[in-house]
This record gives C-alpha cells, structure tokens and sequence, in this order.
C-alpha cells in the first residue's frame, strides 16, 4: 500500500546538528507555502488510495491548526491506518493536540535528541527532559499512545554517562517507538561544516569519536531491548507492533506521494525531488505549477540491497553474489536459506557495505 510524505520546513529555531531544508523563515511566506502545497495536492494524479500520512519538516507541529485542516481536505486515505506528526518537544499544548487527533493523527515523533540540558543547550535546543516528559502525558491525556522519541548519538559533549542519562529517560516514560540516529557530519548543518574544516565552534571538537559513538551505539540496542524495545531498522526501535507503517514503505520500496520543500516521492518506478527551499518551491509552484527539479529512474535491484538490508529482517534474494559471499565470510552478514541480514557488527559498517550495491 501506499503513503503521502508533507514538509512543513518552518522551525523555531535552526539546531546546529541540522542539514535538512528546514530554518526559521519569515512569517508571511507560510500562507504562500501552503497555497502551493495544496495546489500541488490537487493536481496529482491518485493512482491508489494512500493508507498512511507523514508530516515531517522542520517542525509541522508549528503549522496552524486551521492550516492543516485545509491541506489535508485536499487528500484522498481518511481515517488514515497511521497519520503522523513530527513535533518539537514544548511546543505543543492539549487544545493543538485534541486537534490533531480530531483530524485523524494517530502517532506522534518527538525531535528530543537529548535529555542532557548541557548537550541540548550547545545544539540550540530550548526544550529539557521535563518538558518531554509533560509533552508524553499531553499526548496520551488525547488518546494519542503511539509516541517515537528521536535520540541523537555523537552530540558534542555527549560522554558514556550522558547517554546512560537518556537511555534512562527512555525508560521512566516508555515510548513504544525510538529512533537512534548516528550523528551526520556533512556540509549542509553547522556542526557538521566545522567538524569537517577542523574548527571548534558548536562544540565541533568535542564530539565523540567513532569508537565511542559505535559503543554508545551497541549500549543503546542493548539497553532498549531489555527495556522491550527491539531494534527493527538500523536507527528504528519499537516494541511489537508498535513500528512505523509509513517509514517501512521507504524500507520495503513500497510507493508514496511527496509533497513540500524538500520532499522526495516515488511511484514504484521513478523517484522524484522537489526543489530543496520554501522559497523555490513556492515560485516553482507559481511559475509552472510543479516544483520538481530531478526525476530519476529506480534501480530496484540495487535499491532492494541498500535499502532493505536496514531492515533487521533482512532481504530475500534469489541467488548470492561474489560480494555478499565476502561480507558472510566477514562476519558482515549472515545467510539462512535465500534471506541474507546485517550481523550486528555489520550494522555499524553498513554504510560500506551499502556502497557496493549503490547503482554505478
């Protein structure tokens, strides 16, 4: 089946770690954004009815209620099998979230990153670990159970202990969702810019190494497994049936709509970006009534392998190659029948093993 995927890139703040498309952007370009987005909804073609919706960003939890109720009249899928909102930790109140359950979301992904005040404050992070704790409670008090909090491994400053800190958080407010994602450092966030021009700014020089961030890692796979949350993707944590439909379509190779900054879609066959600013994606919309800037035909035999093999359940393939011989006889991957899987220290030199499958 099916999903739509919507970027609402506005923020409150822009978080040093950050390198997606999203910032604090004016005010008056938000009524543009979304005049765009809900004529870029209404000309697609639906060739399937979707069954799940993401609104990811930047912050969407910022976006107006009024504002969602007139995107989503424009979508085809309600009631929604799962209906999510990214949303920035503090910046949610009851009333907004009866709203949003109102309108159908059903599972909501707090950007927590740290429980740490001392590693959230050098990320530009205003929220702490209370405030969390009271957001969780406002979304169940509306009925809202399917909570993911997002963790960051790799923060400046972020030491063994620290991270047993948050590990500890997890606990006391048992999420049924986690996400661990490895910090990124690459040109697109402040951070990552420093750290790669040796610089010290953002706490560039106090990010942990590799070994550590592979060994804060591999504690928090173990400790949220005794806590009853399984590993289920490389950066994904759940307990059972608690994992995310719609990032499992990205995952599986299943199709889905893309619209927004940013955005990018697949049908099945190709995959399509839109322009990466609000801004662009604005005039694109006006000037031509479509903000696409790539399209690019899938290889989904090499696409399966980069990308099904996150999954802990690995992949079927029909024969094994010369390369995934190698990895097995690694220690890489392992093989049972026709279905090949990460093995656990494959999982943290998966990028490399990634690689080999990338279309040439």
């Amino acid at each position: 089946m099916a999903g739509v995927y919507i970027s609402w890139p506005f923020c409150g703040q822009k978080c040093t770690y950050c390198n997606f498309a999203s910032g604090v952007l004016p005010r008056e370009l938000e009524p543009r954004y979304e005049a765009a987005l809900r004529a870029d909804i209404a000309k697609h073609d639906w060739r399937w009815t979707p069954e799940t919706l993401y609104f990811g960003g930047g912050s969407p939890s910022r976006m107006a209620v009024e504002s969602l109720s007139r995107v989503l009249a424009g979508l085809p899928g309600a009631p929604w099998r799962e209906f999510t909102m990214e949303a920035a930790p503090g910046e949610i109140s009851a009333a907004q979230v009866g709203a949003w359950r109102e309108a159908g979301v059903t599972r909501v992904s707090l950007g927590v990153q740290s429980f740490v005040q001392g590693e959230l404050r050098r990320t530009g992070r205003r929220h702490t670990a209370e405030i969390v704790a009271r957001d969780c409670e406002t979304l169940r008090a509306a009925g809202i159970e399917q909570i993911n909090l997002d963790l960051i491994c790799g923060l400046p400053g972020q030491t063994r202990e620290s991270w047993s800190e948050s590990l500890g958080w997890i606990e006391r407010l048992a999420p049924p969702h986690v996400s661990v994602y490895m910090l990124e450092v690459d040109e697109d966030s402040r951070l990552g810019l420093e750290i790669l021009n040796n610089g010290a700014r953002y706490g560039a020089g106090d990010v942990p190494d590799e070994d550590l961030q592979a060994e804060m890692y591999e504690h928090a796979v173990d400790e949220l497994a005794r806590q009853g949350i399984e590993r289920y993707e490389i950066s994904n944590f759940a307990r059972p049936g608690a994992e995310s439909l719609h990032n499992l379509k990205y995952w599986k190779l299943e199709p889905y709509a893309a619209f927004g900054a940013d955005a990018h879609g697949f049908d099945g066959v190709t995959r399509n970006q839109n322009a990466e600013s609000a801004q662009d994606y604005v005039r694109l919309m006006n000037e031509r009534g479509s903000a696409v800037v790539a399209e690019t035909p899938a290889d989904l035999d090499s696409e399966r392998f980069f990308v099904g093999l996150r999954l802990s359940e690995g992949i079927e393939v029909a024969e094994r190659d010369a390369r995934l011989e190698r990895f097995a006889a690694e220690g890489l991957v392992e093989i049972e029948a026709n279905r090949v899987r990460l093995t656990r220290r494959g999982v943290l030199v998966s990028n490399e093993i990634f690689q080999e499958f990338l279309p040439a």
